[in-house]
């Protein structure tokens, strides 16, 4: 029996962070406690701690492995941006080991067939966890209700266009989709409406050469309001399972309750890397490579982000990781894509936060795999607990590094934090009990891939 004993780690797990051992057993976790090898007390632990590999994790902290909620990986049709097996490469060097991904690719993700090609596709190529949201428009409620919830993460509705042209406006659909779907809904909030008025309005002013600080006046935060709260309505009425992603505004963050207990709400909210790091203050410098949708919008709104994630009235953090090529990125505001590449860096850009004296490191754990874990129900993962799958991280606190492009391992080459010195870095990251990460390369042989296909307990 093939056997690994993290010796000695700062278990960051459950809201502490305590001097342990973990030991895994092919792909589960198998007991975790003080000096296993000498003093735990099933003698059959014991006997399989001495007989481990050790992994020396003295000073370094060991995590569940990172789940995020949101990406595009830009597989069918986009592969020119992006790819399965590069973006979950990229995934697995950020200590995020599994993902779920978005159905805006080409063709979009709109039927139960297409869905499964995702599923298959990722099976051959992924060394993380994977799962696929279904793609709702106005013409598919048929196959969305044939989505099985414990198979599927979700169901992904675009309440405002963005990337695509997967926008659901019809208020039938909408109801239809609120009212029955067998399983989570998660949408992307901007008021179509207002976007194209306020897009009008500074088109008429600048022509078509818009300055990029502009991007978060046309996306404003009375689009990204009005769209939230009339999903938070429709959800409310219905009793939804609602999810929002992306929150950008501080003014959203009256719509969620941080009182309740996550397995009480019926309705929650993502934030994501780019919000809780940028402002608009950073358009000057970044340019279109800080466009997104919803848009960076101001320092105040990101205070307000920050304190959110603390006291409960946004549940998850995710990355909203997109990935275009530097050479779409690097044109004018109107031609410039929005979405950037985030996955690498996302764990290590919390952890600057936790340096930084913002939150403590047991609340990144809890907000990047704890909650993600317990809101959408996931059998076996994102806890360090005996009997759950070895999804482990193991990072070294105080290992600074600079991000270049020839680090970035996104296919698109770039990233949005280049230049920056991250003081954490991912050592080693585990998925199912197999180490895909060694902090330099991915480790897993060629043809084989340890990523599993994510289950939910719905």
């Amino acid at each position: 029996m093939k056997a690994n004993l993290f010796r000695q780690a700062h278990v960051v797990n459950e809201g502490a962070v305590k001097v342990q051992d973990v030991l895994i057993s092919e792909d589960r976790i198998v007991a975790v406690g003080v000096d296993l090898a000498q003093t735990a007390s099933d003698p059959r632990v014991q006997a399989l701690a001495k007989q481990a590999k050790v992994h020396d994790c003295t000073g370094k902290w060991l995590m569940p492995g990172c789940i995020d909620d949101q990406v595009h990986f830009r597989e069918p049709g986009l592969t020119h941006k992006a790819e399965i097996a590069t973006e979950s490469a990229a995934a697995a060097a950020g200590g995020i080991t599994s993902f779920m991904e978005m159905p805006n690719t080409v063709p979009q993700a709109l039927t139960q067939e297409l869905l499964q090609d995702k599923y298959d596709r990722a099976a051959e190529v992924s060394p993380v966890n994977y799962s696929f949201f279904m793609g709702a428009s106005n013409h598919n409620l048929d196959e969305v209700l044939k989505t099985d919830p414990t198979r599927v993460c979700g169901i992904k509705v675009f309440m405002g266009s963005s990337t695509g042209d997967m926008l659901v406006d019809e208020s039938k659909v909408l109801e239809g989709i609120f009212k029955e779907a067998p399983t989570l809904v998660a949408t992307h909030c901007e008021d179509e409406a207002t976007v194209r008025a306020n897009s009008a309005a500074v088109k008429e002013r600048h022509g078509e050469h818009v300055p990029i600080d502009q991007h978060p006046l046309i996306r404003s935060a009375e689009a990204c309001y009005r769209s939230s709260s009339k999903a938070v309505e429709l959800a409310t009425k219905l009793n939804t399972q609602l999810h929002i992603l992306h929150i950008s505004t501080a003014r959203e963050l009256d719509l969620f309750d941080g009182a309740k207990e996550l397995e009480d709400k019926r309705i929650t909210a993502e934030a994501c890397i780019h919000h809780l790091w940028f402002s608009d203050a950073d358009y000057a410098d970044k340019g279109t490579h800080i466009k997104w949708n919803p848009a960076v919008k101001t320092a105040r709104d990101r205070e307000h982000i920050r304190a959110a994630i603390l006291d409960g009235r946004i549940d998850v953090v995710a990355t909203d990781h997109a990935p275009h090529t530097k050479e779409e990125k690097n044109n004018s505001y109107f031609k410039a894509p929005s979405g950037g590449p985030l996955v690498q860096h996302a764990l290590v850009a919390m952890l600057d936060l936790v340096h930084d004296g913002l939150l403590p490191v047991e609340k990144v754990v809890d907000l990047m795999a704890h909650r993600v874990a317990r809101l959408f129900r996931m059998a076996d993962r994102g806890f360090i607990r005996p009997g759950m799958k070895a999804d482990l991280v193991v990072v070294q606190p105080h290992d600074p590094w600079t991000v270049h492009e020839d680090n970035v391992m996104s296919k698109c080459g770039w990233s949005p934090f280049q230049g920056h010195t991250f003081k954490s870095r991912v050592h080693e990251t585990w998925v199912n009990g197999a180490r895909v990460w060694d902090g330099q390369r991915i480790t897993t042989a060629h043809g084989h891939h340890v990523g599993e296909r994510l289950s939910f307990a719905r």
